[in-house]
């Protein structure tokens, strides 16, 4: 791959940011408890909205509280776009002079305020149809079907990471974004070294830059020999969009889709799995009344929140937040596991209850960059759990829970392994 590329690659990839900002935090803000379900202890008891100061001598506002935090993600004084403003989490450099009125010419939307985060978003939400959805949906079924009947058949005990939570959420990305069968085996293998936190910087960065470079050559093939675009979401990008995007908007819009997508669901999957082994009682109300299924996801995307500290916005002028005052250029850092159990928002919030009344969270965000694949997130975590509890009858952890080793080293949390058994 041509050195320019692999620049755009680890531009283009979400994991090389969020690694890195880890290394810059303290640890009491990251590192969870005695309890893997819980907020780390530093993010608690200490202000809707308070300073830190960072591991690399700069300082940051940290954000707690659930009211602030909807107001740092819709309000337009709060920007995500990180290559005009320099975040003090993130690894580059200030911008150079005149970068602000630069055009932007990547496809990274997630990083861009309107509106030219406008345009890219626009062109992405016509393609999350409600066709495109029960279309997946039923193949999400199909996929969770196939892997919970192969650890059955290969059983009774597997480790539910790599048997089911992380190939669910990559096959479900492949028939998104239109990838032959024939390439889904290269696709997923190098999915999972660049998302691997046991694997080393260098294989990481070896997979990818071979990501991308996939990315890269599918978009040509969408360009040469498209597919039904109501089916393939990338095939729709490629020739729907209006005005035309270049192909590398689009290989940076389909790596955003798998980053956002594929390990955040994948953690959900298994980490949901763990908590509810270790609530036997709320496992037990789900077994007996499935139409729990659709509360008992959204509380425990509320009580779980995986994405620990990873969205940061910078502040385009003075800002009074949370009877706090910040200056124009604050990094301003949402703490997404503690706004999720606010005692103001929620009764009880550290309880895990699946009867809870459904109320907003944010846990897919909020404003102009909620997530656009949250409702095909939902559909993920509703039918995986649901066909896990039911295939698997007595499922069970198959060591102890201390034992059950926690990926808090990067700011998506969840569990390396999961071993599991079952009756």
């Amino acid at each position: 791959m041509r050195k320019r590329d692999m620049l755009m690659a680890a531009d283009s990839s979400a994991s090389v940011s969020t690694m890195a900002m880890r290394r810059i935090l303290p640890v009491d803000l990251v590192e969870r408890g005695r309890c893997p379900f819980d907020p780390p202890p530093g993010l608690r008891g200490q202000g809707a909205v308070r300073p830190v100061d960072l591991l690399n001598g700069t300082r940051a506002w940290l954000v707690t509280g659930f009211d602030e935090a909807r107001t740092v993600l819709s309000d337009a004084r709060f920007s995500a776009d990180k290559l005009r403003h320099h975040d003090a989490t993130s690894p580059r450099p200030p911008a150079p002079a005149g970068t602000g009125t630069a055009a932007r010419e990547d496809g990274m939307f997630v990083f861009m305020d309107p509106p030219e985060h406008t345009r890219l978003r626009r062109a992405l939400t016509g393609q999350f149809t409600v066709r495109r959805m029960r279309r997946l949906e039923s193949r999400v079924r199909e996929i969770a079907v196939e892997h919970v009947e192969a650890m059955r058949a290969a059983g009774p005990q597997a480790d539910l990471v790599p048997a089911f939570a992380l190939p669910l959420p990559s096959l479900v990305i492949c028939e998104l974004l239109g990838v032959d069968y024939a390439d889904r085996a290269e696709f997923q293998e190098r999915t999972a070294v660049a998302l691997n936190a046991s694997a080393t910087p260098e294989e990481q960065g070896a997979a990818r830059a071979g990501l991308y470079a996939f990315m890269r050559r599918l978009v040509a093939l969408k360009r040469a020999d498209p597919a039904d675009p109501a089916v393939d979401l990338l095939s729709g990008l490629v020739h729907d969009a209006d005005p035309p995007l270049t192909d590398r908007q689009l290989t940076d819009i389909a790596l955003g889709l798998l980053n956002a997508g594929h390990e955040t669901t994948a953690n959900m999957l298994s980490l949901s799995t763990f908590a509810l082994l270790e609530h036997p009682v709320r496992l037990a109300e789900l077994r007996a009344d499935p139409g729990l299924i659709d509360g008992a996801v959204e509380e425990l995307l509320r009580y779980l929140s995986i994405i620990q500290l990873g969205v940061s916005r910078v502040t385009t002028e003075p800002v009074t937040l949370g009877g706090v005052e910040l200056p124009a250029g604050a990094t301003v850092v949402i703490a997404t596991p503690e706004v999720n159990r606010d005692p103001r928002q929620w009764s009880d919030p550290d309880v895990l209850d699946l009867r809870r009344p459904r109320a907003a969270h944010l846990a897919f965000g909020h404003g102009v960059h909620q997530c656009l694949g949250q409702q095909l997130a939902r559909i993920e975590l509703r039918i995986g759990l649901g066909e896990l509890i039911t295939r698997l009858p007595g499922l069970r952890l198959a060591v102890p829970a201390e034992q059950v080793p926690v990926r808090d080293e990067m700011l998506i949390f969840g569990v390396r392994s999961l071993p599991v058994t079952w009756s």
